[in-house]
């Protein structure tokens, strides 16, 4: 699995063959997917099969669709994207500004009546004025079969496309463009799913549920099977705020802050096994703390805060992994891959997405400290040394791979490639894949714990022997240390230090470390010379030592930590434009590191 993904499918495999290698009619588990994965994925929208939109970089989008090439997208500079939701021909793209982009189908562009049908076509993003005439800041949005929703300015509804089953609340009105929606309270929270014609709304009263659209089944929850055309109160949850709800053709399914699962609709999608008009806890989940949810046409999968998936409805071409392609009508507990075993002590990183007849299931990492080890393993650039029989070397970092392992180089040399045993080139390969971005591939699993056992480590690695916290531990390891970053300091500043040489102070920190995490340093070292074995270099930003060292610890640990006698609002100034001005990936996280001292301080 080189260069290798964190995106794997189940579903119908006819739709969606050019994403995997399998021969299968169909996929009845988890398959890693054809998609090189360089960036970490934030969210994943499907439309009406065959084709899906990725959310990868700030303002930047991958589009795949059956018997196309790939098509990127990307928004101007100063966009940065906020959710990108999906109808069945339609995307729409809410970026931070408040504005609203769509890709459309030009044979479906009636999705989007905002759009002329030159506009809509999913050869480019076009932007929807609409909203910037009107004045009107987009907060969220939501788009349901072929309907959407606005919540704009913070409390003000608007709703445009299909009306029919009454799905825009606005009566009997036609919404070819966005009309305001009334809501008896000012609305917090819009939601709905891909393929639904059910809508529901929170106020300022966060336990208090409205809805409005198609009710054949029931899945409105209001005790009837009445469509509705303006909102209707569902039902009070007692104090219960409610996290998310979505729907599918059938059923609509509601998340509590608490983690309770509800549900009501159609008997086979409900999570029941029989018919509910009104909103009833699962009683299957009901010791589960539920934590993210995706609803498909006729599927469901929700993941808890342990990180157990659990997914029901119908499954003839196995829109989820099951051992067969029955349908059910209970939470059945379902599989993660090998490659999510890694991760299931870490929170918030496992993202689970449902389409019409396939289910996504991948990773959104807070932090790419892995997936910047990921790439800088794969660049090859910069290596120190290398392990390997005589006839297969490959360079690695030092400083990493023996911390990892607890073991010189030579040490490991001897044991994996000594005289009388040695490794194959796969068999390294799966290692410093677990060494560099805690890899543990499905395939071959016996090999690697072959691996382990000759180096005696212990298989598989237990949590505390994480990439994360071996990374965090690394940076106190000072003795390891390769590299120093110069500061110059004035010279009023100037105190005997051993760490000073002359007008600069000196900051340890491991090569790798600046490799993998800044751009800015990697093109630095792009124009040394490597025989030069530069060990130092000087820093020019202008960016004061005490800023600058917190930042390197960031480097390792992904966290932001103030001592008592640093300014926070001067280190907050001062590392504002660190993720633009060094290059880095996770501009998320250290954006919420830095947001969270401004709360902790009192900042804003």
């Amino acid at each position: 699995m080189s260069n290798s993904s964190s995106l794997y499918i189940t579903g119908f495999k006819k739709v969606f063959s050019f994403l995997t290698q399998e021969k299968n009619n169909n996929l009845p588990k988890w398959t890693e997917s054809k998609i090189k994965k360089t960036q970490t994925i934030k969210k994943i929208v499907s439309g009406n099969p065959p084709n899906f939109l990725v959310w990868k970089k700030p303002n930047k989008l991958e589009f795949y669709q059956k018997d196309s090439e790939k098509r990127k997208y990307q928004l101007p500079k100063k966009e940065k994207i906020k959710d990108i939701v999906s109808s069945f021909q339609t995307y729409q793209i809410l970026t931070e500004s408040g504005k609203v982009w769509s890709l459309a189908n030009e044979n479906r562009f009636k999705e989007v009546p905002l759009l002329d049908a030159d506009q809509s076509t999913f050869e480019k993003i076009s932007p929807i004025t609409f909203f910037q005439e009107k004045k009107l800041f987009v907060n969220s949005l939501v788009m349901g079969f072929t309907s959407c929703y606005y919540l704009c300015n913070g409390d003000q509804l608007y709703a445009s496309g299909s009306n029919s089953q009454g799905r825009l609340g606005i009566g009997k009105s036609k919404g070819l463009k966005p009309l305001p929606v009334y809501v008896q309270d000012k609305v917090s929270k819009i939601f709905a799913g891909s393929h639904s014609s059910s809508f529901f709304f929170t106020t300022s009263q966060p336990d208090l549920l409205y809805s409005c659209g198609n009710n054949r089944d029931g899945e409105l929850g209001i005790g009837s099977t009445v469509d509705q055309s303006t909102p209707t109160v569902v039902q009070n949850f007692k104090g219960s705020e409610i996290l998310t709800v979505s729907s599918g053709y059938y059923h609509s399914i509601l998340i509590t802050q608490k983690g309770q699962t509800y549900s009501c609709g159609y008997q086979r999608t409900n999570g029941h096994g029989v018919q509910k008009t009104i909103f009833t806890l699962i009683p299957q989940l009901k010791e589960k703390k539920a934590v993210q949810l995706s609803t498909g046409s006729t599927q469901t999968l929700v993941l808890t805060d342990q990180n157990e998936l659990y997914g029901w409805g119908f499954n003839e071409d196995f829109y989820y992994p099951t051992d067969e392609s029955n349908s059910s009508k209970f939470p059945t507990k379902i599989s993660l891959p090998g490659f999510f075993t890694n991760y299931l002590e870490s929170k918030d990183l496992i993202r689970i997405a449902c389409g019409s007849n396939i289910s996504f299931l991948y990773l959104d990492f807070k932090n790419t400290l892995s997936q910047d080890l990921r790439i800088l393993f794969h660049s090859k650039k910069f290596c120190d040394c290398e392990i390997g029989n005589l006839k297969n070397q490959t360079p690695v970092h030092k400083a990493l791979i023996e911390f990892r392992t607890k073991l010189t180089i030579d040490q490991i040399q001897k044991k994996l490639f000594g005289e009388k045993k040695s490794i194959n080139k796969e068999q390294t390969l799966d290692f410093l894949k677990w060494v560099y971005y805690d890899e543990i591939s499905d395939k071959d699993i016996n090999k690697l714990e072959q691996t382990f056992n000759l180096l005696k480590l212990t298989y598989p690695p237990s949590v505390d022997n994480t990439l994360e916290k071996d990374i965090a531990q690394l940076y106190k390891d000072d003795d390891s240390k390769d590299f120093k970053i110069m500061v110059k300091i004035e010279e009023d500043d100037q105190e005997d230090d051993e760490d000073k040489e002359g007008n600069y102070e000196e900051i340890p920190v491991h090569k790798f470390i600046l490799l993998a995490r800044s751009g800015l340093f990697r093109s630095m070292f792009d124009y040394v010379n490597e025989k030069e074995n530069l060990n130092k270099v000087q820093d020019y930003t202008n960016k004061s030592i005490e800023s600058l060292k917190i930042l390197i610890k960031y480097f390792y640990t992904n966290s932001i930590e103030l001592k008592t006698n640093q300014d926070p609002k001067f280190i907050v100034d001062e590392l504002s434009d660190a993720v633009e001005y060094y290059q880095l990936n996770d501009q998320c996280n250290l954006e919420s590191e830095l947001l969270k001292i401004k709360k902790q301080f009192d900042l804003n």
